[in-house]
Formats: C-alpha cells, structure tokens, sequence
C-alpha cells in the first residue's frame, strides 16, 4: 500500500527547482520500500493477503496496459486503478462477477511481463482468461501456462478490427488454438461482454440447482454442482444427514419428463433443475 501510495504521489508531484527536494525524498522510500519488497520475495516470505478460492475463479491475465482492470470493472464490483503506466497493477484484484443467480470470482494478476505476476494463483484457478491485443501475445503466454485448465483467449479493443482482420484472426485460433474458447471483446463499445460472461460460466462444467419448500417459490439462488449430481447429493449440500429425513423429491426442468414428477434420490440433475424436499 505505501508503495502505491508513493508511486501516485510521484505521478503528480510537481517538476519544477522548488520541488526537488520533496520529489528526492519520495524516491528515496519509494527505493527503500523496494528494496524490503524485493528482499522478503527471496527469502520466500510475503506480506500480501492470501487469496480464498470460492466454487467457481477465474484468473485474468495479459501483458502490461492490456486493458484488464478496465475489464474486471466491467465484469465485477470490482474498482481496480485504471492507468496507463505500466505495471500499475503490482498485487491481485478480486472481484465477483454476477451470472443468472451466481457469483464468480475473478482475479487480475498483475501483468505477465512485471515482477508481481502471482503464478500460483494462475495454476490453482478453475479457468483462466487470455486477455490480448495481438497473436504474438499468445504465442508468448500460452507456454507458460499449466496444460489442462480450461482457458478462454479474451481479443481486447476489437472496435479497433475490420470484419475482413476479424475473420484471419478467427480462421488462425481455430486452427492453431482449436481447443481455446475466444472471444472478441471492446471495453469502450461493451461488444463481446455478454457472450464473454456465458463463456466463463460455461467453463466451469458446473450446473446450477434451484431447490424449492412445498407450496412456495424457488430459491432465487441457485447451489452450484457437477454435471449428473443425484437428488441426495443435493440434500447432503444443504445440510449433512438430511437425505435420510427426505420423504418424497418432486422436481422440475430440464431431467423430469413432466413438471412435479416423483423421483428417488438416486435421479440425476441437470442445469437449471428445481428440486423440491418433503421431509418425514
């Protein structure tokens, strides 16, 4: 936090004679700070908070000036310092990205190419998003990436982009990254968010359960599964032991043959199921 603080407070110091003496001292601690930041890297201690993965995280990532804390404050409730400086982002950012009754945790990362870049984070994360400005970025970040986490390649400022230069780059990750999800997205025109948004929940191979008392409304938030989870698995989420108490289990959506058919606990759930309890 000193270290921001002092980073901003030589961005709008003064540059004139009288001034010199204000500006030495700032970056005179602005050094030391360094220097005691760097130090603590090495001997493998860190001061910086660690950060609580929840059901469903994904990492932002991208080179320096990429534009990704102008697409976290898009996405999330998030408010990271958009600059132009780089390597203005020297810690992780979180924030919660609201999806159909879900939350998603995002994490920017500081920049790829920067002394902070958290690894870790990128190799313990459910997805991680490719944010890019050009080809030449992947080929450069792609490597050092882990192999099976689901990624999706972000193509940032695609306002920018003929149809004719969006339809090569498109041709090229499908040939070349054909396992990638992509999108083209703009943070000025908002183009590409919405199809950006489905893409992260998809990634996930996650489905959402809606569970319901007898003769009310569903719960207005969904529980998050994995795909085929039965009727007793869900009652175990909601409280341990509580399949043993289920009498009857009615359920709608997508796995029943009609609404409110009966089913045992061994039935298997599908996205966007409503399940209903009565209890013994």
């Amino acid at each position: 936090e000193k270290i921001e603080k002092l980073k901003k407070m030589l961005s709008v110091a003064p540059k004139h004679k009288s001034s010199e003496n204000l500006v030495k001292q700032l970056r005179t601690r602005l050094k030391k700070f360094l220097e005691q930041q760097e130090k603590s890297k090495k001997s493998g201690k860190s001061s910086k908070t660690g950060i609580k993965k929840l059901e469903m995280q994904a990492v932002l990532i991208g080179f320096a000036n990429s534009g990704k804390s102008s697409l976290l404050s898009l996405l999330t409730n998030a408010h990271p310092e958009i600059s132009e400086t780089k390597f203005a982002t020297t810690y992780s950012i979180i924030g919660m990205m609201p999806y159909q009754g879900t939350q998603i945790q995002l994490v920017e990362i500081p920049a790829i190419d920067s002394d902070f870049y958290d690894k870790g984070t990128v190799y313990t994360a459910d997805s991680i998003l490719i944010l890019i400005q050009n080809i030449e970025e992947l080929k450069k970040i792609n490597p050092l990436l882990p192999e099976k986490t689901q990624k999706i390649i972000i193509f940032n400022k695609s306002d920018l982009l003929s149809e004719s230069e969006k339809r090569k780059l498109e041709a090229t990750l499908k040939s070349k990254y054909k396992n990638y999800e992509f999108v083209f997205v703009s943070c000025k025109t908002k183009n590409g968010i919405e199809e950006l948004k489905e893409k992260i929940f998809k990634s996930f191979n996650k489905i959402r359960v809606y569970t319901k008392e007898p003769r009310k409304e569903k719960s207005p938030n969904p529980i998050i599964l994995k795909p085929e989870t039965t009727v007793k698995e869900v009652a175990e989420k909601i409280l341990k032991g509580f399949s043993e108490k289920v009498k009857e289990t009615k359920i709608w959506g997508p796995s029943s043959k009609f609404s409110g058919q009966k089913v045992g606990l061994q039935h298997k759930l599908k996205d966007l199921d409503i399940v209903e309890f009565k209890t013994k």
